[in-house]
């Protein structure tokens, strides 16, 4: 989306996925470089380089989210997440 609006040319822009087969791939990788984008791509196995946001949004899914089950409006998940993050 983002190589369409703009023309085809993304230099300067650092593209984050995650490391699923489909963001990996050679041809994902060599097409990400063709447009001028970077990589964000830390070492696969481990998320020594996000550990911090990766235990945050953990206890975010365990503590206000997964225990309210379903929600049935974005608002309601808004509202929870306001709760929660009282600082």
């Amino acid at each position: 989306m983002a190589a369409w609006q703009s023309g085809g040319r993304l230099e300067g822009l650092i593209h984050h996925a995650d490391h699923g087969s489909n963001d990996t791939t050679m041809v994902y990788t060599d097409r990400i470089a063709e447009l001028g984008a970077l990589p964000s791509t830390g070492t696969v196995g481990d998320s020594f380089d996000n550990a911090m946001a990766e235990a945050v949004n953990t206890l975010y899914k365990t503590e206000p989210i997964r225990p309210q089950g379903l929600w049935r409006t974005v608002e309601q998940v808004e509202l929870a997440t306001l709760e929660w993050v009282w600082w």
